[in-house]
């Protein structure tokens, strides 16, 4: 059975950011002296805190609509098939008003939505498809939406060990000439790369899909060559290159810019502290020299 990793929890726009509230007072203690930090540090604190808390906590349609293919999901998971095709009837309605209005949609992100959806419509209502399979269209549907409402991080990415791990087992049988399990454990890979194809469309440039389909195409169509075959092999070998490339490529852009934002707000909220405390400090010491003077 497929499993869909969950993404991890952390700074995402659906979780929001965890951020404390300034309740109180700052303090700060230095030699048994209390020094009341101003108020307009205060304000400023809660000015630059204050909008990334509130933006976090609003949900887009984009991502409600995310919200419903992962509950039609969970629904297939639970052999709820009839409520993940009301779910799935819904998104289609909502879809149809969201589309377009809250952020552009280009064709193929719209045809691939449509198609997956599709599949995944189908997977909910067939008679007779077996578990396993209406889990991995449900699954690629997931995966394509989430792909469209996420800018770092999508889901699809989670599945490299899986995918890597299967594509390992097929390119060491080969090299073993163990003819059954290649044909098995790429078969295998070939079904796990089918459920994030459609989100790598979304995400990946066309020239990298490219040259993976001509890759995976080649091997699949001359599959008896792979066991004995020096060229078969190398191939083999160029192809567990571009797919470790692909998911290396999606983690280096990986950094979401709302996280480097809360870390520059917070480093000014410390770096406007610690200014203001020495300069306190300094203006103590330099009263404290000055009455010495006037006592001497």
């Amino acid at each position: 059975m497929l499993c869909l990793f969950q993404r991890r929890l952390g700074f995402s726009k659906k979780n929001g950011l965890t951020l404390s509230t300034l309740s109180y007072i700052l303090l700060v203690a230095k030699g048994g002296t209390i020094v009341k930090i101003k108020w307009f540090y205060i304000a400023a604190i809660i000015f630059m805190l204050t909008p990334i808390s509130v933006i976090a906590e609003v949900q887009s349609p984009m991502e409600k609509l995310d919200d419903i293919s992962d509950e039609a999901l969970q629904m297939v998971k639970f052999h709820r098939y009839e409520d993940a095709k009301k779910l799935l009837d819904y998104f289609s309605d909502q879809f149809t008003g969201v589309a377009g209005k809250e952020q552009p949609l280009s064709m193929d992100e719209v045809r691939i939505i449509h198609t997956s959806h599709d599949e995944a419509m189908e997977a909910a209502v067939s008679p007779d498809m077996n578990h396993e399979e209406r889990i991995n269209k449900l699954t690629k549907f997931r995966l394509v939406i989430d792909a469209i409402v996420t800018s770092h991080q999508p889901l699809w990415t989670e599945m490299e060990p899986q995918i890597m791990t299967a594509f390992t087992h097929a390119k060491n049988a080969a090299t073993n000439g163990d003819n059954a399990q290649f044909h098995t454990s790429f078969n295998t890979f070939l079904s796990l790369y089918n459920v994030i194809y459609p989100s790598m469309k979304i995400d990946v440039p066309v020239e990298n899909i490219q040259r993976l389909d001509a890759r995976i195409k080649l091997i699949d169509e001359y599959r008896s060559n792979h066991i004995n075959s020096q060229d078969s092999q190398q191939e083999l070998e160029k192809l567990d290159t571009d797919l470790k490339n692909l998911f290396a490529n999606m983690e280096d852009d990986e950094a979401d810019p709302s996280l480097w934002w809360v870390i520059i707000s917070t480093g000014s909220i410390i770096i406007m502290t610690l200014s203001y405390v020495g300069w306190k400090k300094y203006q103590g010491e330099k009263e404290v020299k000055k009455n010495r003077s006037g006592k001497a």
